[in-house]
């Protein structure tokens, strides 16, 4: 059986995976397999081995023995197979019998060729700085140090009583830590009263005198302070209580395999055009920066920037972004929405019904595969679906799911990154608000779980009546173009819709209030908005605004000089969402000389208030210059008094000359 270019390798393991090859292949499009395998990974290998060099593109369905295939697949210098789990995700499972759907569904996923996603370079040459206190923290650095570049920094105030090494197979310092910068193979703190050890030190250990603040640098830290960190949490460093055994050992065995070069994917894209950060130095929007826990993130310029090599993938800022200038980019582009519209299809065509997705990481395909294990398995229409992190879904992709025909979006989180998922609970927040105010039940749940007796009960309900008909819309745009084209499926297709459904603060959407008294028109809210949500009218002073685009970022209110505009959060589903609505508009101002129109009327009518008890524009007629285009302001400043020259600068100096000074000397002059 071929499925998209690729051989498929079906195996029973052992019978205890009840297949139906008949069904499957019709689900998938393709001619039946030539054979099912009882045992492919032992007694039957030979098959596997021909089937590699024969130089066909195969799909194993098997993931417990995927690394022994990988394995021979090297031995005989052809590229590796696709590896996809039907047996712990589907075959396993009380309900086996009516899981062919699923099986087919998770098929199709896996001979998928997601877009390569680009990466970053960590290089390390091992080298180790320890921070700490007491005679337990330089034996740990001198424990380190017979093996790598070590360097000890003992915090002032605990080293009274120590005893130095020996023999120096480490850099021995006493200070205390300021700052600390940088990441995996490239870390630098600063420290305040740096002061060497003492080589003629005798019996207890002594420092020479301090040089003030200097800077140590170090591929990998240790910091055994026990008190608060100086970075956020990042690859390379240790933050370690030195009273835990047990974490201690975890660490220094992780420390061992840091030496080298390192690939790791940049984990998001910033498009700084779209970004609502600031404009002009008005700061609106710090959603991003407040969420990301390594610090990875900092402003450049109006937008965000991330810094790859500190960047951990915990994708919480792609989730509250509200325009979609930051994108969690595993898999690169709009992978992840081919992969849900490929196992919803698969799945309906296949004959399943009300489809619930069990979206996890890889730590819960370990939970998974112990549910399979150990009890009733998965429910028959619960499809998995691995991502790299949780934390950053965001309400496009959870709305798009719902209208592309699942029933209900379950998203299983790490418990131990439970404070890395606020955006995630926003996102779901709203999309149950969307679901509940257009006629459905919530459909979207959010668990951080690892325990599999308690996950079981967790998906053992039947998931609701899916939307129909589902979606086929193609996701190729940005995250406003998936929320727009997904809120406009449910909307059409729901139970009870709704024209305009209020939101909370802080929600993606809604459009903006102006006061009418206060708004001069002066346009400065159009040019600050990162949307494309506010516009103004080529022949006359006019202020609209496009509500579907708005994002609630706040830029025009804080940007307005006025203080004229006040957001609105709210979800309009209705035409007028996106179909530009007028919020002022004016006839505009006409110049008293030449009559040519030339600003808004509130502009000018506001400068002429403002200015009348001005200096400069005291005398007669001199206010009426703010009432005159560009072009008569500056005749009538030549007009308003006789022999004034407005415009003129300082009388030029007069050359003297060689008889003008003779004439001074001799008193003619």
């Amino acid at each position: 059986m071929k499925v998209g270019g690729r051989r498929v390798m079906m195996c029973s393991c052992e019978g205890t995976i009840p297949l139906e090859p008949d069904a499957l292949a019709k689900a998938l499009g393709t001619e039946p397999p030539g054979q099912v395998y009882f045992q492919l990974c032992r007694a039957q290998v030979d098959a596997f081995r021909q089937a590699a060099a024969s130089g066909e593109k195969l799909v194993v369905c098997c993931g417990q023995e995927a690394p022994l295939f990988a394995e021979l697949a090297r031995g005989q210098e052809v590229d590796g197979p696709v590896f996809v789990d039907i047996r712990d995700r589907a075959g396993w499972s009380s309900e086996a019998g009516r899981a062919t759907p699923k099986m087919a569904a998770l098929i199709a996923e896996a001979v998928l060729e997601p877009e390569p996603t680009p990466s970053v370079t960590l290089a390390s040459e091992g080298s180790i700085l320890v921070m700490g206190r007491g005679q337990e923290v330089l034996e740990v650095a001198r424990r380190l140090g017979a093996e790598r570049a070590v360097t000890c920094l003992l915090l002032p105030g605990h080293d009274a009583d120590l005893v130095p090494p020996a023999v120096r197979a480490l850099g021995l310092f006493r200070g205390r830590p300021l700052r600390a910068s940088g990441h995996l193979g490239a870390f630098k703190i600063s420290v305040a009263d740096l002061a060497g050890a003492s080589p003629s030190a005798r019996g207890a250990l002594a420092f020479e005198p301090g040089v003030g603040e200097r800077e140590l640098g170090a591929d990998i830290i240790l910091d055994l302070t026990s008190e608060p960190a100086l970075l956020a949490p990042r690859d390379g460093w240790f933050k370690v209580d030195p009273r835990d055994a047990l974490a201690l050992a975890r660490a220094l065995s992780e420390m061992a395999s840091l030496v080298g070069e390192f690939e790791k994917p940049r984990w998001i894209k910033v498009d700084a055009a779209l970004c609502a950060h600031s404009r002009n130095g008005q700061v609106a929007c710090t959603r991003c920066f407040d969420a990301c826990p390594s610090g990875a993130l900092s402003p450049l310029g109006d937008a965000a920037s991330v810094d790859a090599h500190v960047c951990g993938g915990h994708g919480a800022c792609a989730s509250v972004c509200p325009t979609g200038a930051i994108r969690f980019d595993v898999p690169a582009g709009n992978g992840l929405f081919t992969r849900l519209g490929v196992l919803l299809e698969t799945y309906r065509a296949a004959g399943g019904n009300s489809p619930a997705l069990l979206i996890h990481e890889e730590a819960g395909a370990e939970a998974l595969a112990a549910l399979a294990r150990f009890g009733a398995g998965l429910p028959a229409h619960v499809i998995p679906v691995q991502v790299a992190a949780v934390a950053g879904l965001g309400p496009d992709f959870l709305l798009a799911a719902l209208a592309k025909g699942a029933g209900e979006v379950v998203a299983l989180a790490d418990p131990a990154k439970r404070k890395d998922l606020d955006g995630a609970r926003a996102a779901v927040g709203l999309s149950n608000r969307v679901a509940e105010a257009l006629g459905w039940t919530a459909r979207a749940r959010l668990e951080a779980e690892s325990d599999p007796s308690v996950i079981a009960r967790l998906i053992a309900a039947s998931a609701p009546k899916p939307v129909d008909p589902p979606a086929e819309f193609l996701v190729m745009g940005g995250k406003r173009q998936t929320l727009g084209l997904a809120l406009a499926h449910l909307h059409r297709h729901a139970p009870s819709p709704v024209d305009v459904l209020a939101l909370e603060a802080g929600d993606p959407f809604g459009t903006i209030l102006v006061d009418q008294a206060k708004c001069t028109l002066c346009m400065a809210c159009i040019s600050a908005c990162p949307a494309k949500a506010l516009s103004g009218h080529p022949d006359k002073p006019s202020l609209g605004i496009l509500e579907a685009n708005c994002v609630q970022c706040g830029l025009c209110r804080v940007t307005c000089p006025e203080k004229a505009v006040t957001l609105v959060p709210r979800l309009a589903f209705g035409p007028n969402a996106r179909v530009r609505q007028v919020l002022k508009e004016e006839e505009p101002y006409e110049c008293i000389r030449c009559g040519k129109p030339f600003a808004s009327k509130s502009v000018i009518e506001r400068m002429t208030e403002r200015m009348s008890g001005h200096s400069m524009f005291q005398g007669t007629g001199r206010l009426d210059l703010i009432k005159m285009c560009e072009d008569c302001r500056v005749v009538a400043q030549y007009q308003l008094e006789e022999g004034v020259r407005p415009l003129a600068g300082a009388a030029p100096p007069v050359t003297k000359t060689t008889e003008d000074y003779i004439r001074e000397r001799d008193g003619k002059g």
